[in-house]
């Protein structure tokens, strides 16, 4: 049995296949070859198309083309899940999350405002919010591949080709360009410097100046 908050206004292609006990919000947009699994909840305004969604899959208003989720997948807000994506059971794909060609192995999480092109990830990997897999380099696509239990702080660059052994650590705030092997920590910027402001009286007061000119 399908449960529709508002079937007027949701669109499902007469091929689509939903499995039991699916929640489907309004808004909602699902074409093509799409199969849906039990047990899932669709949120207002996502689209799916021509994807394979497992069970127990709860997908937040979010854009999903051509991919296959696994069971137990999170998705969104406002995920766009592009082309050509696996991903296996109990993954996460947060907020403001892009991916494109990725295959995401179990228990792995990409929570927030994140792009992953051409990128293999292992089991169990966080990947930190604002991180890039930086795949093309004017000429064509290059691929980034991430091995088990990895950690990528937030707001790091990985410059593909690339490959990232298992149990890496890698600090926020990295560019990474070098292979990395199993078991080691890498971190690449530069060095935080911090210097005495002068004169931050007569800043505070050009400051106040302003203000009264208006």
């Amino acid at each position: 049995m399908i449960n529709y908050i508002d079937k007027k206004n949701t669109y499902i292609d007469k091929n689509v296949e939903i499995g039991d006990n699916c929640l489907i919000y309004p808004g909602v947009t699902i074409m093509g070859k799409t199969i849906i699994g039990n047990n899932c909840t669709i949120y207002p305004n996502s689209f799916i198309k021509d994807s394979i969604i497992g069970n127990n899959t709860t997908i937040y208003t979010s854009y999903i083309i051509n991919s296959q989720l696994g069971n137990n997948n999170t998705i969104g807000p406002f995920a766009n899940v592009r082309e050509n994506n696996y991903t296996a059971d109990s993954v996460k794909i947060g907020s403001f999350v892009e991916i494109k060609n990725c295959n995401i192995s179990i228990d792995s999480k990409v929570p927030h405002l994140a792009y992953l092109g051409d990128t293999h990830i292992g089991k169990n990997c966080n990947i930190g919010c604002g991180v890039i897999t930086a795949n093309f380099d004017g000429k064509r696509k290059n691929e980034t591949n991430i091995s088990d239990n990895v950690f990528i702080g937030c707001s790091s660059t990985l410059v593909a080709p690339l490959n990232i052994g298992e149990n890496v650590f890698i600090a926020a705030g990295s560019t990474i360009t070098d292979n990395i092997t199993n078991n080691n920590f890498a971190i690449a910027r530069s060095k935080q410097e911090t210097k005495l402001r002068k004169n931050t009286s007569s800043i505070v007061n050009n400051f106040w100046k302003c203000l009264n000119f208006f």
